[in-house]
């Protein structure tokens, strides 16, 4: 039994190393069943925020999505400082705000300007530890991302995640698909509207095998579309089509914060 299960990590590991190579090449495994439309992004104002810890290496992620999003018609505008979040007409403009950022503090001005604007109706995109492992003293950011990391068992290993909710447009037509990067465990918002999770097994941490913890959501904050996905360790990670996918669509929806209605936000796990 221990070889097998050796046997079978090994297989995962070497099918998440080279199989983004192989779906980038067929278009296989994510290619949805209906054609995608980035069409909402036309015309938008976005700011993209990155800095803090380089491990996660923030401005080659930024250097990802920024492109694409012009290449759709958006005005980005790409900041290496918080401070861009004191820049008052500047915020008032945005449609969304995309953080990258992580292990950082913010001042107190910088923070109450980000809440303010994201709950005032501007969408807010992030992934991994840019969003939700950026300031971990702030208590009122960490509610309105809606989750804050809290530990990844066994570092870099193989995992597999489960598309949860197949209607929704972030996720419709995507499959259920394997990552080789860091499995976040979170502390998450009960309510959050859960589009994608993985489970955990006890080879790193045996008290949560079996555990299942979301990997993508949604949910909102005052007027504010907010999305997450914990995929996005490094940049490398977004050569997995699907983990590609979902952040562009993710930042398709909360960009549409101020122009479509308000989706339900309270989906209680506890009754």
């Amino acid at each position: 039994m221990k070889h097998d299960a050796t046997s079978r990590r090994e297989f995962l590991r070497k099918s998440a190393g080279l199989g983004a190579g192989l779906l980038l090449a067929r278009g296989a495994a994510c290619t949805p069943r209906e054609p995608v439309s980035y069409d909402a992004l036309k015309g938008k104002k976005i700011l993209m925020v990155w800095g803090g810890w380089m491990g996660h290496e923030p401005k080659k992620c930024i250097d990802i999505f920024a492109p694409w999003a012009r290449e759709q018609g958006a005005d980005v505008t790409v900041s290496d400082t918080l401070d861009a979040y004191l820049d008052a007409p500047l915020m008032n403009s945005l449609d969304l705000v995309v953080q990258v950022w992580t292990m950082g503090t913010i001042t107190g001005d910088q923070e109450r300007a980000l809440l303010d604007t994201i709950k005032g109706g501007t969408g807010l995109a992030g992934w991994h530890g840019g969003l939700a492992d950026s300031f971990r003293q702030n208590t009122e950011y960490q509610f309105m991302v809606g989750g804050q990391w809290v530990a990844h068992p066994g570092g870099v290993i193989d995992y597999r995640v489960r598309i949860t909710d197949k209607k929704d447009p972030v996720t419709r037509g995507l499959a259920d698909f394997a990552m080789h990067s860091e499995q976040y465990y979170m502390h998450v918002d009960p309510n959050v509207n859960v589009l994608a999770s993985t489970t955990f097994t006890g080879d790193h941490a045996p008290w949560i095998d079996g555990c299942i913890v979301p990997v993508v959501w949604k949910k909102t904050y005052g007027k504010g579309r907010v999305f997450y996905t914990s995929l996005g360790h490094v940049a490398a990670d977004f050569t997995v089509p699907e983990a590609r996918e979902i952040v562009r669509r993710g930042i398709c929806w909360a960009s549409e914060s101020r122009y479509k209605p308000t989706e339900p936000w309270v989906k209680p796990v506890y009754r």
